[in-house]
This record gives structure tokens, sequence and C-alpha cells, in this order.
């Protein structure tokens, strides 16, 4: 069965990193959530302005759409996005509701900080960090959800995928 597989959690936990890796592994396409937002969120986002739900939803109707295209075309799709809100996750994943596995990269703020001020991103900085903790909400126990700690290097994080993809 081709499988809509998720990867979500705060910016900086390793999404792309984990999300490109487990694509390649997997022979899956890759979608990088951040390609599918609208200049004007680049822009906000890049000026240090947390999206609001309305900047979100078309957002995520472009990631529904090119996860649909994917999954028509009979493969499976790795999506990296944030999905921080569980109503996120309601609306992107029940357009697939028997396709989707949800891979959660959680970590403390302290550690996902240090890599956000190592590296360079087009318009996530760190200044932003803080408003993604504070909407986050976790996701709760289902059969179809993976929590993972970021404190193992990528490589190991998707063979740990792997191993529960092959199990669920």
């Amino acid at each position: 069965m081709n499988r809509l597989i998720v990867i979500m959690g705060v910016s900086g936990c390793g999404k792309t990193t984990v999300g490109s890796l487990l694509a390649q592994a997997i022979e899956a396409d890759y979608l990088e959530g951040d390609s599918f937002h609208s200049p004007e969120n680049k822009v906000k986002m890049g000026a240090g302005i947390a999206l609001s739900d309305e900047d979100r939803w078309p957002w995520f109707d472009s990631l529904i759409s090119a996860a649909q295209s994917v999954l028509n075309q009979k493969r499976s799709a790795v999506l990296v996005c944030s999905a921080l809100k569980s109503v996120y996750r309601d609306y992107l994943l029940g357009q697939f509701p028997d396709q989707w596995r949800l891979i959660f990269l959680e970590g403390d703020f302290d550690l996902i900080e240090s890599r956000m001020n190592a590296r360079h991103h087009e318009y996530m900085t760190p200044d932003l960090l803080q408003s993604q903790f504070d909407i986050l909400e976790a996701p709760r126990e289902h059969p179809n959800i993976l929590r993972l700690s970021i404190d193992k290097k990528p490589e190991i994080l998707v063979s740990d995928i792997r191993k529960w993809l092959s199990e669920h």
C-alpha cells in the first residue's frame, strides 16, 4: 500500500534531514513542506512574525494536493511539515484515512535552539522557535503515530522509523 508518511515537529528538530533520508531509503517521493509556503508567509516569517491559522490553511491545502498527486501515481510520499496543532494534523491526515503514518520528532528547547543557531534557513529564524513551542500540541498515542527523541543521529532515527513502518 502506498502511504503518506508525515514527519512533524518544531523548526530545527531535523524534519528535513530525517525526511529526505527516509524518502531515499524507502524510495518514496519527498515533499518539503517549506517549499509550499506562499511568498507572503515566507516574508512574514522572515520578519520574525509567527503565522496565524489563517496563514496556514492555504498551505495545508497545497500540501494535501501535492500528497494526493503522489499517491494517485501509486507511490508513497514523505512529507515534512511542522503540523504543530492537532487541528492541523486532523485536517491534513483526514484526507488520507487509511494511508497515513505520523512521525513526531521531539526534543527540548535548548537543543533545538542550538541547532537553529548553527544553521542558515531562508526565513525561519531562532526568534520564532518559542512561538512554535507555545502552540505545539504533541500527538496523542495512536497506532499510526511514532514519537522519537531527536537525541540520536539521523541515520539511527531513519532506521528506527523503517523498522516501525514495516510493523505498521
